[in-house]
């Protein structure tokens, strides 16, 4: 059956996504003015009541409502696995009109009848890296998606500018129905479609207008060209036919130089020179980075792995589901931050690996630094295998990072949640992995060899003074489940062990409850703390240089640096007052973008005095 081109209809089933595409992941392309959702096409008999009661372990009293949901899904058969690929655009409208192009990326979300445990489900979408700078880019990126029903499905693809410092423009859109699918569909290959151009960016289009006159190509829409296979039916999985990214994995490791100022969070690359003293160290101009990690982990995640925010004040269910004036206020304050955290721009690294492999387990162990410094990260784990992590702690405790629900864009139902910590083992065998020296609090550990581990011992051939090994057998991941958002059952402990076991083939892992084994998850926790400090903050995060994707600038941050590093390099009088004067300007230029970013991120002025070295260093 061939497939429908939707461009000709008006957008009643949620194609008229104008502000609101990059806030929410839970919700599909739409949004009316009171916050409700658009377009949904899940039948309403499969809809549950949004509170739950959850009954402490002893049976008695009642909690607030979420955490563990233990709603099965919906049967229905397995499906058909299919391979969407995002080959590439053209002719696209002009985003920025200083350059008179754009900086493009497309947002896919698909559509099917299946029948989801609750309405606030997320629905399944794919974001393509962006092109800079490129009215026609190729992305030939490929997602693979399982049980994609008999009856169809409808493939939305947004097209989109990306803008840092401001909201995404949309520059256009392309639906896609399929209404049926059986054995020996003969698929969708290299088609292009015509982007529909309503409710896009008026802006865009009209740089897009006036500049034809220097275009050979007079026309004012673009075009989107993908490809659709079918790869079989999906094999039974447990799933009861929901929809789930088999792959590819892929990671993504986002920077944010302005949010690594307001952490304090230092760039490793600025090393000791041999010889060179304490004091002229610390005088170094040190670089700020933050960073943000996302990896796509092979689906599908067990169907027990199902939690819900917890209700524990009346405002927090106002902020997850956008209703009333203060849970829209709250709810678009947490997805700007989300945005921000997780910024897509030049400076974004990413890579994909084609299935679960002691590659992929090593990348893993790069984005958080192997063993190094002692830190622990806040992670969420979504319905659809998303890994999202940053690292936590005291430093970060600014009101920009409220943690799991930030890290989860506000998402009301998620897989799972808490913190987890890496640590190198002297002998990488002992027990050989993936079994891990514990399962968690409900099973008692094997008995083994002693087996030093860093931190809290110091263990050779690893940090801090050498490099660590990279071999995955020397590292074990300990994760809770640590998150009083969603509150994670603990019983659960196990199977989200198998399911990193699996994911991350090579590396040893233990699971821990944040209230039966409190003790021990406080003690390790603090020893992390411990040689984090030890360590030092100078082994954070790498900068990658030539950005400026983000809110501040190289100039701007070697502006910042020669504040932060003082008056003290220098012995000549004028020079010093030559000094001064730049500095002082500096800090004038700065200060916009300083209080910016207090405004974005939520920041008082003194919270923000105390994050920022910048404005500390030159008032002395």
């Amino acid at each position: 059956m061939p497939a429908e081109s939707d461009q000709s209809q008006s957008g009643a089933t949620g194609d008229s996504m104008n502000e609101k595409y990059h806030e929410r992941t839970d919700a599909p392309f739409g949004r009316s003015d009171n916050g409700q959702l658009l377009g949904s096409e899940k039948p309403d008999k499969h809809e549950k009541k949004e509170e739950q009661a959850q009954k402490k372990d002893d049976g008695g009293d009642k909690q607030p409502a979420g955490g563990y949901d233990d709603t099965p899904i919906p049967r229905r058969p397995p499906g058909y696995t299919l391979k969407f690929t995002f080959h590439n655009a053209a002719n696209l409208a002009i985003g920025d009109v200083n350059s008179l192009s754009s900086d493009p990326y497309a947002l896919a979300q698909l559509n099917t009848d299946n029948p989801t445990r609750h309405k606030e489900d997320p629905y399944l979408r794919y974001r393509t890296k962006t092109v800079q700078k490129d009215r026609a880019p190729v992305w030939d990126e490929e997602w693979i998606v399982a049980n994609v029903p008999a009856s169809g499905f409808k493939l939305k693809v947004h097209i989109l500018d990306e803008d840092p410092a401001d909201k995404d423009d949309l520059l256009g859109r392309v639906s896609i129905t399929v209404p049926s699918l059986q054995d020996g569909w003969e698929g969708i290959h290299k088609e292009t479609y015509t982007i529909k151009v309503s409710g896009s960016s008026w802006r865009a289009y009209t740089f897009q207008a006036l500049t034809t006159c220097m275009r050979d190509d007079k026309s004012l829409r673009g075009d989107l060209t993908l490809s659709i296979e079918m790869l079989g039916r999906t094999e039974e999985d447990g799933q009861n036919g929901r929809l789930y990214t088999v792959g590819p994995c892929r990671w993504i490791r986002h920077y944010s130089p302005i949010l690594g100022r307001l952490t304090g969070t230092q760039d490793p690359n600025v090393q000791k020179a041999q010889g060179q003293s304490d004091e002229a160290h610390k005088k170094q101009v040190q670089r700020y980075n933050f960073q943000a990690n996302q990896i796509q982990l092979r689906g599908p995640v067990p169907p027990e792995l199902y939690h819900r925010f917890v209700e524990f004040k009346p405002w927090v269910k106002r902020m997850f589901t956008s209703s009333g004036l203060s849970g829209m206020v709250l709810g678009k304050a947490l997805h700007h931050q989300h945005t921000r955290v997780y910024n897509f721009g030049r400076s974004t690294v990413r890579g994909t690996f084609e299935k679960p492999s002691e590659d992929l387990t090593r990348q893993f162990l790069d984005l958080v630094h192997y063993d190094e410094g002692g830190r622990i990260y806040t992670y969420v784990l979504t319905l659809d295998a998303l890994w999202r992590f940053t690292e936590t702690g005291k430093e970060f405790g600014i009101d920009m990072l409220s943690k799991h629900t930030m890290h989860s864009d506000v998402s009301i139902y998620i897989a799972f949640s808490g913190e987890f910590f890496i640590r190198r083992l002297k002998h990488p065998r002992r027990p050989p992995p993936p079994d891990p020296v514990e399962e968690s609090s409900q099973s008692h550990p094997p008995e083994h060899a002693d087996n030093p581990e860093h931190p809290p011992k110091d263990v050779d051939n690893g940090p801090p003074d050498d490099d660590p090994p990279k071999d995955p057998q020397y590292y074990e991941l300990v994760i809770d489940n640590d998150s009083g958002t969603y509150r994670p059952n603990a019983k659960l402990l196990p199977l989200l062990k198998d399911f990193f076991a699996r994911s991350l083939p090579g590396l040893h892992i233990l699971t821990l409850d944040c209230q039966a084994d409190a003790d021990k998850m406080g003690k390790m926790k603090q020893e992390q703390r411990d040689r984090k400090k030890a360590e030092g903050q100078n082994i954070v995060y790498t900068q990658r240089r030539g950005s400026n994707a983000s809110s501040i600038s190289s100039s701007d941050e070697e502006d910042l640096d020669a504040i932060q590093a003082g008056l003290d390099d220098t012995d000549d009088p004028q020079e010093r007052s030559a000094l001064k004067q730049t500095l002082r300007d500096a800090k004038i230029k700065q200060k916009g973008k300083v209080d910016k970013a207090r405004r974005n991120y939520g920041l008082g002025h003194d919270e923000a005095n105390e994050a920022s070295p910048a404005e500390g260093s030159a008032s002395q």
